[in-house]
């Protein structure tokens, strides 16, 4: 095994709850929802009215204005919050690309997965063609729209020319992201490397889809039955009914400890862990006792060294849905025994929705801001425990507390499941 340490430098954030890191940290402490009515199409004819849209954004503030035009929102996205983490670690030239002072283009690598790619271009094409025939379809469309053009726009606008591959795995996606990355420099073929996750999937499409599955939840208050969308995402609570459809990106730049000390970088976290496995069981619903999610966390608790007992939080996957709440707790009693009720367990999905394949992304970064902080974001909408879920799930308030050990759970359609596990850098070797 390689001796290798990788750490994080970067982080980057394009959602609901904000744009920017910052904001989106600061949003999530206090509790507040990134959950409206959809803006982006007009949904009367649809049952689910609200998702996590991304508010006042605009891809040519990120990208030149032609390459706006011409590329899906998800590669936008991707392209915003890679720029913030690049100026977070000190690695963007004054031109606008990697500064070669501080990294070489050629040792810099990524892994950008998403859970569907550019949907909202796929669907633009296909009313083009039956509209106006196939004459009329864009050149640029097919290069644009499949799961790897959101890496391949992000490596041409910063000129980063190592390790590249976008990665596929629904909604665990953006953990498989990190932590192939993380494995990347573990390996020797990197120095540095993003991990990152984007999405774009408030489309009609997707929303269309996820709505004929059942799978999404009500914006209706449980308590008083008036309507509010901020109500719509309520993981582990008795009345969760469904997820919320949402959109946005996240960047993790991940680097090798000792590089990163010789260029004199903060250094957020340490990225230690990182476990992958599969169901096996259904394209839908979960494995009924978590089996593939437990394999995961003890494939990422091995691969980090460290037993159950050192960790202090996890950010569950917890998306509102009635079977995959349960089952991911009956995961976490497994795997961590009589310590799980000493952890504090929490579904940041309460305020950002899901993200799909940028989900496990967005959600490491909650972990590494965790393990910088203290800080443990809260599951909000937490009124009514069910009697067969009795974890802490950090309810409606945030918790100042000593986080040392984080881990992220995703996971996905088809039964993948990803885990990545970050440590508070204390400095030393």
């Amino acid at each position: 095994m390689s001796d290798r340490r990788v750490v994080v430098t970067g982080l980057g954030v394009v959602s609901p709850v904000g744009i920017g890191a910052d904001v989106a940290w600061e949003a999530l402490v206090a509790g507040r929802s990134g959950i409206t009515d959809i803006t982006l199409f007009d949904t009367t004819d649809y049952d689910i009215h609200v998702a996590g849209e991304v508010k006042g954004f605009d891809a040519a503030d990120h990208m030149d204005g032609r390459d706006a035009r011409r590329h899906d929102r998800n590669t936008h996205f991707a392209v915003a919050a890679t720029g913030e983490a690049l100026r977070d670690a000190g690695l963007l030239g004054a031109d606008g690309a990697v500064d070669r002072g501080q990294a070489d283009p050629d040792r810099f690598g990524m892994v950008v997965g998403t859970g569907i790619g550019g949907i909202g271009m796929m669907s633009d094409g296909i009313k083009t063609l039956n509209e106006r025939g196939p004459s009329r379809i864009s050149p640029f469309l097919l290069a644009h729209m499949i799961p790897d053009a959101a890496s391949g726009m992000v490596a041409i606008q910063y000129g980063i020319r190592g390790p590249n591959m976008a990665v596929v795995s629904a909604c665990a996606t953006g953990g498989h992201a990190v932590g192939e990355a993380m494995e990347t420099i573990v390996r020797g073929q990197a120095d540095l490397m993003l991990g990152a996750g984007t999405e774009a999937v408030v489309v009609p499409l997707a929303l269309a889809g996820f709505s004929q599955m059942k799978a999404l939840g009500t914006p209706i208050n449980p308590d008083t039955g008036e309507y509010d969308p901020t109500q719509a995402s309520r993981p582990f609570d008795a009345t969760r009914n469904g997820f919320v459809v949402s959109e946005g990106s996240a960047v993790l730049i991940l680097e090798e400890l000792e590089h990163a000390r010789a260029r004199g970088v903060r250094i957020h976290a340490e990225v230690i862990g990182y476990g992958s496995a599969a169901d096996a069981f259904h394209m839908v619903a979960p494995a009924e006792r978590g089996e593939g999610n437990q394999r995961a966390m003890r494939m990422a608790l091995q691969r980090a060294g460290i037993g159950p007992e050192e960790v202090d939080y996890i950010n569950a996957h917890g998306t509102s849905t009635p079977l995959n709440d349960r089952y991911e707790t009956v995961a976490i009693e497994t795997v961590f025994g009589e310590h799980a009720r000493q952890m504090m367990v929490s579904s940041t999905k309460s305020m950002t929705g899901h993200l799909m394949g940028a989900a496990g992304a967005l959600e490491a970064f909650v972990c590494v801001r965790a393990v910088e902080t203290g800080c443990i974001p809260p599951t909000i909408n937490y009124r009514h425990p069910d009697p067969d879920l009795t974890l802490d799930y950090v309810p409606n308030t945030a918790r100042q507390t000593d986080v040392r050990v984080a881990l992220s759970n995703s996971m996905g359609l088809g039964g993948h499941n990803s885990t990545v596990i970050v440590r508070r850098h204390e400095g030393g070797g």
